[in-house]
């Protein structure tokens, strides 16, 4: 069984690979590839959902890389392989419309499979060293596929604001492992981490809530999504549908026992939760840009998720998590697809799309109602799950929930409203903002996008009493509260009523404005990116530059001045030598040179000079006997 396992994440991460270092060569064959690698990993993600393999691989003393696929990751793989599917044949489409010679696909399939990848290591990891190192593809191939049109300056930035602000969130978890393993946790187990000693339990907790966070989009690192939507409208519909941005939502699910192990996680997580839900939803009201108004819907959507885990409502999380992975990506590959058709994503420019592509049309309004909850969409069962659990845990997260499913219905509508106006006599005039449109909508588009909309209206059977409670045991929630009949009748009357005002608000031939400060801070993503650089950048650049003077005026100062008076050492040292060490050694020369010169006139070659100096020596001699007696 563990082969099936590797092989699940040996597909996409190994095909990507291959189509990633292809390049633009045989780019007409590599959609159809990638789509390939795709649907064979579908294929071995079902077959893992049935069979649950397991599978390790020892890694240090007492530490092992462990995947396996339990009830919640079977639902993960599946959902993940699926949704990759259907935005890969939707890419493949989107290729072919553009007709780009120079467009590198092979590099765009590539990551994208690799990003697929990742995020199966990523649900099927049970110790946290391979955890960590999908968590850091993930988060590398996301900056490639956000910048991935990098000549154009704006969108290289985008994906280094996006990368940067969740790479500083994703060092919790690096402070979760060391904590761990301080804490008595060797293995890096997930399962095990609820047991690390106290006081590293609320580090390990602290870690993992803040990097759960800041991938998922949660206040306050929301605004990285606003940036992220520079990338390619099919990035958009994978990263932020069911893979990246629900990363965070899943580890939280599959960490509530770790959450439940401090008293202060729990409520801290739903709060952030619900606050995001309920603020990043009025930000999308005041959006009009369509993939702006989806991103920071997608904020709010994952804050439900959030909320659940804050609340101890896993199967509540899951139902949440898979209908709006499926609702998210079909509007954001709907909307993609109005992009490369007329040029541009802005909401009074869209008027009338809908009636002039009737199919993307049909889809578009059946996933933004199912956006909205409304009944009996998939969205409107499963936020009731969420706040089933969550009014278990406090009634006013409960009423703060049900305000943003007010707000979603809100903002949902608004979207439909534009796109199902009568299309206006001078449509074209407010075209090709963006980018060149086509005015075609490729024949292999509407496919994936109808496919992934069906799902988004029927997976609200999770939430009924049959399924939901199959759900549960498959996750092993079996104690989750389920929703009362009068909790349904009034988040439906909840979203009803505020989707009926919104309609008619739109419908006003000059809307009443709202506070100007209000609308400007909502459009703005309540500033968080200014003051993310307020706050975090500007300090953290004035302390470079601080250490970088420091570090010229007086760490390189002092190993100059260490510098300068090596020289003057070496310099008195060879003065030294020259005029000591070197005039001593010539003055031995000289004298043995002296003694050498006195040594040779005695040799005369002359017999009668020898007798004479011989004479005189024994003289000598004799007297220094006599002397010395």
């Amino acid at each position: 069984m563990s082969a099936l396992l590797w092989l699940l994440i040996a597909l996409p991460l190994g095909g990507g690979s291959v189509l990633a270092l292809a390049g633009p060569r045989r780019g007409n064959l590599i959609p159809a590839l990638g789509v390939a690698v795709a649907v064979a990993t579908l294929g071995a993600a079902v077959a893992a959902a049935l069979t649950r393999p397991e599978a390790s691989a020892p890694l240090f003393a007492g530490m092992e890389a462990g995947l396996a696929v339990d009830g919640l990751s079977a639902v993960m793989v599946v959902t993940v392989a699926a949704v990759t599917v259907a935005v890969l044949a939707f890419a493949a489409g989107e290729f072919a419309a553009h007709e780009n010679e120079n467009e590198n696909r092979g590099r765009f399939f590539g990551l994208m499979l690799l990003f697929a990848g990742a995020m199966l290591v990523t649900v099927t990891a049970t110790t946290l060293p391979p955890l960590l190192m999908a968590w850091e593809v993930m988060g590398a191939t996301s900056w490639a596929l956000i910048g991935y049109w990098w000549r154009q300056p704006e969108r290289a930035e985008a994906a280094d604001v996006a990368f940067l602000t969740t790479r500083a969130a994703d060092l919790g978890l690096y402070l979760a492992a060391g904590a761990a393993v301080a804490g008595g946790i060797g293995s890096l187990r997930l399962d095990a981490l609820p047991h690390a000693d106290t006081p590293w339990l609320h580090l390990v907790t602290a870690g993992v809530v803040a990097a759960a966070l800041g991938k998922s989009a949660q206040l306050p690192f929301s605004f990285w999504l606003s940036r992220a939507m520079q990338g390619p409208s099919p990035v958009s519909a994978l990263l932020h549908s069911a893979t990246m941005v629900a990363a965070g939502a899943y580890l939280l699910l599959r960490l509530v026992p770790l959450l439940d192990a401090t008293v202060w996680a729990g409520p801290v997580v739903a709060w952030t939760g619900a606050a995001t839900a309920l603020a990043l939803g009025l930000v999308a009201v005041a959006q009009r840009d369509l993939k702006q108004l989806l991103a920071a819907s997608t904020s709010a959507q994952i804050g439900f998720m959030v909320l659940a885990a804050g609340s101890g409502g896993v199967a509540a999380g899951t139902t949440q998590l898979v209908a709006h992975a499926a609702t998210k990506s079909a509007l954001f590959l709907a909307a993609g697809a109005w992009l490369t058709a007329l040029g541009t994503k802005q909401l009074p420019a869209l008027r009338g799309a809908a009636r002039a592509h009737p199919l993307l049309g049909v889809a578009f309004t059946v996933g933004a109602l199912t956006l909205a909850g409304l009944p009996p969409l998939s969205l409107w069962a499963a936020k009731d799950e969420v706040l089933a659990a969550a009014r278990t845990e406090s009634t006013a997260l409960y009423a703060v929930g049900l305000a943003a499913a007010a707000v979603a219905a809100v903002y949902s509508v608004k979207a439909v409203w534009y796109v199902t106006r009568p299309l206006p006599t001078d449509a074209q005039s407010g075209y090709d903002t963006e980018e060149c449109g086509t005015r075609r909508i490729a024949r292999t588009t509407p496919s994936p996008i109808l496919a992934l909309t069906l799902a988004a209206a029927v997976l609200g059977v999770l939430a009924l009493p049959g399924p939901a409670s199959w759900l549960k045991g498959l996750v092993g929630a079996e104690g989750e509260p389920s929703p009362e009949p009068w909790e349904l009748g009034l988040s439906a009357g909840v979203a009803l009523a505020a989707a009926g005002p919104a309609w008619r608000w739109a419908s006003r031939p000059s809307p009443a404005p709202a506070p100007r400060a209000a609308v400007r801070v909502a459009h703005g993503w309540l500033y968080l990116e200014r003051a993310a650089r307020l706050v975090v950048v500007r300090p953290v650049l004035g302390l470079a530059r601080m250490l970088a003077v420091f570090d010229d005026r007086v760490v390189d100062g002092a190993v100059r001045q260490t510098a300068r008076g090596g020289l003057a050492a070496a310099g008195l040292a060879r003065r030294l030598d020259d005029g000591g060490i070197d005039a001593g050694v010539r003055a031995v020369a000289a004298g043995a040179r002296s003694l050498g010169r006195w040594a040779r006139r005695p040799q005369t070659g002359l017999l009668h000079q020898y007798y004479a100096q011989a004479a005189a020596g024994f003289a000598v001699l004799v007297l220094i006997i006599l002397l010395v007696r």
